[in-house]
């Protein structure tokens, strides 16, 4: 917060680390964040379809154009996030896509609808990410994996109940319903905690990282700088290294496949002879299996390197890629999710740690703001690809092998994405 009143009080009454709290904050926008995730969207395909005659590549440009909106505003997003901190980033992302999804209730057009949604898909792929992942990595840096395991575990049980509430919304009384609903938790959840309690890092309590013992002046007073012994580079420095441009190839590759899948996963079931109840279960256990597995990577990715994870990651990704093109029980439907979704959660947590070991918490905004672009593309991407090829040939079929395709090629590039020198002082 700009004034640590509240904050302040609270650590002086707390036996933990103030970081937890900031944490459990965080986790809170981290569930509010789901509701226009492309999983959730996925839900409202079919019936919003059914109603209004729109193609699924109409529905996709409603992610691909909030996707490039966040493309464009998170490399100036960025140093703001350095300098302010995660509260206002937040609690803004919070607010206008709660209000956003419950507008889309009152959805009369194809055109009203790509506006509205794009709203919240925009703050999804720019603020929300910069702001939570912001936030831990201020506050973390020895507990990193941790902490940003618990965060993706927040997420992921957001991305598991916004599509189950969605559809017990819809079969009791329509998809608008289901709007206001995904749009009220999204308020509920996360505005209060992050706008009340954030504090942009450590450093201004008088804290050190990890609740490690903070360095003092001569006159005793808490020396803001870094504790840890971690990399400092600029934006600059960064984007002049192999390690950041074979990261952001890592990026382009894989996130194509995590949303065209996402948002097309539903209706691909339900075409392959799924119900929609099941369909929405077998997208609640892809969530289950990447919250599993994104805790899971935030414990071992120490032990196992970042490189390595990231490649396990990606050919989990295309065994449930693969598998998707074959499915004709709700048996495979579940095993096909289950592949894809720990892969999934394996490059939610371990992503966001890579950038922060390999860079440091001095500049991480301005470096992942411009990273972020590279990301938001290849999701914009994904979902309309995957939209347009479905109805050039009718099925999903050549869309599930191409992103098969470039998971596959991930893991070798994940291999080669060695961390940075440190920066010539």
């Amino acid at each position: 917060m700009g004034q640590n009143g509240l904050p302040a009080a609270l650590q002086a009454r707390l036996p933990f680390f103030y970081g937890w709290i900031v944490l459990a904050c965080v986790c809170c926008a981290g569930f509010a964040r789901q509701g226009p995730a492309v999983a959730t969207l996925s839900i409202f395909v079919s019936p919003m379809s059914d109603e209004f005659g729109w193609s699924r590549t109409a529905i996709s440009s409603a992610v691909s154009l909030g996707g490039i909106l966040a493309a464009v505003s998170s490399p100036a997003l960025g140093p703001m996030l350095d300098r302010h901190g995660s509260r206002v980033t937040l609690s803004l992302a919070v607010l206008t896509t709660g209000l956003a999804m419950m507008a889309l209730s009152l959805t009369p057009a194809l055109a009203v609808f790509i506006a509205l949604f794009c709203i919240g898909r925009m703050n999804f792929a720019g603020p929300f990410d910069l702001g939570i992942y912001g936030a831990v990595n201020s506050w973390f840096v020895r507990k990193r994996g941790l902490a940003t395991s618990i965060a993706n575990l927040a997420q992921m049980v957001g991305l598991i109940a916004m599509p189950l509430l969605a559809q017990a919304a819809i079969l009791y009384d329509g998809w608008r319903t289901g709007w206001l609903v995904i749009g009220a938790t999204v308020l509920i959840v996360g505005f209060l905690p992050t706008w009340f309690l954030v504090v942009r890092r450590p450093e201004d309590m008088g804290l050190a990282p990890d609740g490690d013992q903070a360095p003092l002046d001569d006159d005793g007073s808490p020396r803001p700088e870094l504790t840890q012994q971690e990399p400092r580079f600029t934006r600059h420095q960064a984007l002049r290294t192999p390690a950041f441009w074979l990261l952001s190839l890592y990026t382009l590759l894989v996130f194509p496949v995590q949303a065209g899948i996402s948002l097309h996963q539903a209706p691909h079931l339900i075409e392959s002879g799924i119900t929609p109840t099941t369909a929405a279960l077998v997208v609640s256990a892809f969530s289950l299996a990447s919250a599993i597995s994104g805790f899971g990577f935030g414990l071992i990715v120490r032990r196992i390197s970042v490189r390595v994870s990231l490649a396990f990651s990606s050919m989990s990704m295309a065994v449930g890629v693969l598998l998707m093109t074959a499915i004709t029980s709700p048996t495979l439907a579940f095993i096909s999710a289950v592949f894809f979704g720990l892969g999934i959660g394996g490059i939610l947590t371990v992503l966001p740690i890579a950038w922060a070991d390999y860079f440091g918490r001095r500049s991480y905004g301005a470096i992942r703001g411009v990273a972020l672009t590279v990301q938001v593309v290849a999701q914009a991407t994904g979902p309309l690809l995957s939209g347009v090829l479905r109805d050039l040939t009718g099925n999903y079929a050549l869309s599930l092998w191409t992103f098969a395709g470039l998971v596959a090629v991930s893991a070798l590039v994940a291999i080669a994405a060695s961390a940075p020198k440190p920066p010539t002082r």
